[in-house]
């Protein structure tokens, strides 16, 4: 039976492999492990893509919002954290990294619901949240750019200049991607990229980076995310060791090159699966916004009438590779409770987490295997 993954990181490495191994056995000459020349390379080179003034590495893209949400109280409070009464608006449809950070940086998440149709936060619900109580507690809002779809920016940092709110951007899912003319990013005061080996740039284990154009963000996210200090024996603040291997960045600069080649490969997947499902009742198709570059990091429709579970069984047995991001919405997580506002029911969160699934979007699918799968939907559903 033909299997087609979900993802098959295998196939990237064999398609990159020399330029992959080229950059590694670099690393292997020179032994210069942690923030070795290839970090500075790709921050570099990753800013000028953006358009950014600075680009930071770190561990992780959970750090890389930890991080840019610690510089924010530091630079707009004076303090190392911000107080648990401070709020900060998010979305509850996300990976759970998005509220932990929040917290991590001591503020309170607040969830406001999501567009039934880009899975995005609503920002007529942020409006309706900032306008029905005390808005004085809210300072920030952490939009996520989810399955690879933007925000709608220009929304957002209207309501951010009304308001005095800073953005920090949850690009996690979304690198490469832009709204107008933008790279996603950009945009906001800071944003958080994660480099897990999934994402549309992935390496070889956990990496992130931090973007902003605001040089005392930068300056603060550095000292971070080297034990709060600028030099090796002069802490200044409670900070993390979150440095970008050089190893990782190494991957990342072989595998950076061919970062638009396959967001578009990945776009042409999504035409396919579109056309090829258009006729099939119940099925709702991700929505790509004409302002916004959709860089598909996931392909996920939506099953109507409680069949998504079976639908997802029926394709397994076939061979079929997907998954339901997210069966949880964050309010529902234990780690929220009472740690967290509703700012509404949230209805429409709960009611994608019953109906979601991602389809293959692996970016070196063959037509076959891309045929393979809308045939295969076909016959279930």
């Amino acid at each position: 039976m033909k299997q087609v993954p979900l993802l098959d990181l295998r196939r990237e490495y064999e398609y990159m492999k020399e330029d992959i191994d080229s950059c590694i056995n670099k690393c292997l000459e020179h032994q210069r492990w942690v923030l070795g020349p290839e970090v500075k390379e790709l921050e570099t080179k990753i800013a000028e893509y953006l358009g950014t003034d600075h680009c930071i590495g770190v561990a992780s893209g959970t750090d890389a919002l930890v991080i840019s949400l610690r510089a924010l109280a530091v630079k707009l409070k004076g303090k190392e954290y911000f107080d648990t009464t401070d709020e900060i608006i998010t979305t509850p449809f996300t990976f759970t990294a998005t509220g932990e950070a929040i917290l991590r940086a001591g503020a309170k998440p607040v969830f406001v619901d999501i567009a039934r149709d880009t899975f995005n936060i609503d920002t007529s619900k942020i409006r309706e949240y900032l306008s029905s109580g005390d808005s004085s507690k809210v300072v920030g809002v952490v939009p996520v750019h989810l399955f690879g779809q933007s925000c709608d920016m220009d929304e957002i940092s209207k309501i951010a200049k009304e308001y005095n709110l800073f953005v920090v951007e949850d690009v996690a899912q979304a690198f490469g991607g832009k709204w107008r003319d933008r790279k996603l990013g950009s945009i906001g005061d800071a944003g958080a990229f994660s480099f897990f080996p999934s994402k549309n740039l992935g390496g070889f284990g956990d990496g992130g980076m931090i973007s902003t154009q605001d040089n005392q963000i930068a300056d603060i996210a550095r000292m971070l995310l080297m034990h709060g200090g600028k030099g090796k024996f002069d802490a200044t603040y409670v900070g993390y060791n979150s440095r970008l291997d050089s190893m990782q960045a190494a991957v990342l600069l072989a595998k950076f090159k061919y970062t638009d080649e396959l967001n578009n490969n990945r776009r042409k997947i999504a035409q396919v699966y579109e056309a090829g499902l258009s006729e099939i009742s119940g099925l709702t198709f991700p929505v790509a916004l004409p302002d916004a570059y959709h860089v598909y990091h996931q392909y996920t429709i939506r099953i109507a009438d409680n069949k998504r579970d079976s639908v997802q069984e029926s394709l397994r047995q076939k061979g079929i590779g997907t998954a339901v991001y997210y069966a949880l919405p964050l309010h529902k997580l234990k780690v929220f409770d009472g740690r967290a506002i509703l700012a509404n029911k949230l209805e429409q969160a709960e009611k994608a987490s019953r109906e979601v699934l991602s389809l293959p979007i692996e970016p070196l699918l063959s037509e076959e295997e891309q045929q393979l799968v809308c045939e295969s939907i076909k016959e279930v559903c």
